[in-house]
């Protein structure tokens, strides 16, 4: 299949994204990040608003005549250390546009600054203020890209152990199901995106001084029984593919509903490259799939 300029181009600028990842000081990007998002254009029919779901900061993402009872939370990745980007806006944008509902996007504390539990603990406390505002389990859904893939596994395990309404159902992009050290894996496979300096990072300053293997920071050692439907995408190109094959065999053999799709060439979250023909690909099957089980109309 031959590949689209639009995709020639985004290839093109992928080893400098990845060197970027790797060696930029973390100050900076956060800056750069923060310009950004700050400055993010959206659709003329979708509003944002800053909101503090009991303490935490959140933004809500609203596309016109969206019924107030229904709710998509979206949990962004960023290796467990960059805030929430524009692209991740845009991303959600047009998600909530297909769906007819709005997001809640959480801009949870990140590491090191923050280690863990301290994401995790900010979006639970923002999926318990959503049902603090009367809207019911079954109305929301969940998603998340890379870090925040696996905060969506995280949170969904730590709602069910507290005895929690869980949501309708989940999706996860690109999602990391195992922080414990896989540095020798990292070196032996290309990734097109994540760098092996940049990986180490994320995951050592995540994690601190706790056990990778905890469930709620490697999911892949968790139960996985009980959780609610759950659709996976990853890219072909990318080596946290076997996180989210990992994840398919472990749902599975918990009586969980899952389904994955492996995209061919595609890198790490290429979804937030909305130009690409597959990025709007992947984001229609999500909606199609969070659709189907809010019950909402397509």
């Amino acid at each position: 299949m031959a590949l689209s300029s639009t995709e020639r181009n985004i290839r093109a600028s992928l080893p400098i994204i990845r060197f970027l990842n790797a060696y930029l000081p973390l100050s900076l990007t956060r800056w750069a990040i923060k310009q950004s998002t700050a400055k993010a254009r959206l659709p003329a029919d979708v509003s944002r608003q800053a909101v503090s779901a009991d303490g935490v900061p959140c933004e809500w993402i609203v596309p016109q005549h969206s019924p107030a009872d229904h709710v998509l939370l979206y949990l962004h990745g960023g290796g467990f250390v960059l805030g929430l980007t524009s692209l991740h806006l845009q991303m959600v944008a047009y998600l909530v546009r297909k769906l007819g509902i709005r997001a809640l996007l959480v801009d949870y504390r990140v590491a090191p600054e923050y280690p863990f539990p301290a994401a995790l603990e900010d979006c639970v406390t923002a999926y318990r203020w959503l049902l603090k505002q009367n809207i019911a389990a079954q109305n929301i859904v969940v998603a998340g890209d890379s870090a925040g893939g696996n905060l969506t596994i995280t949170t969904l395990m730590k709602l069910r152990d507290s005895g929690d309404p869980l949501p309708a159902a989940a999706v996860c992009l690109s999602p990391v199901a195992d922080i414990s050290d896989r540095s020798g894996h990292f070196q032996e496979l290309y990734d097109p995106v994540l760098h092996p300096k940049a990986a180490k990072l994320y995951n050592q300053s995540y994690v601190a001084h706790n056990d990778a293997r905890d469930p709620l920071i490697s999911p892949a050692f968790g139960d996985w029984r009980g959780l609610p439907p759950l659709l996976v995408h990853a890219g072909e190109d990318e080596i946290l593919r076997d996180d989210s094959v990992q994840i398919e065999k472990l749902a599975k053999a918990a009586g969980v509903d899952v389904r994955l799709e492996i995209y061919p060439r595609m890198w790490h979250v290429w979804q937030l490259n909305m130009g690409l023909p597959q990025a709007v690909q992947s984001l229609n099957d999500i909606a199609q799939f969070l659709k189907a089980h809010l019950r909402l109309s397509t």
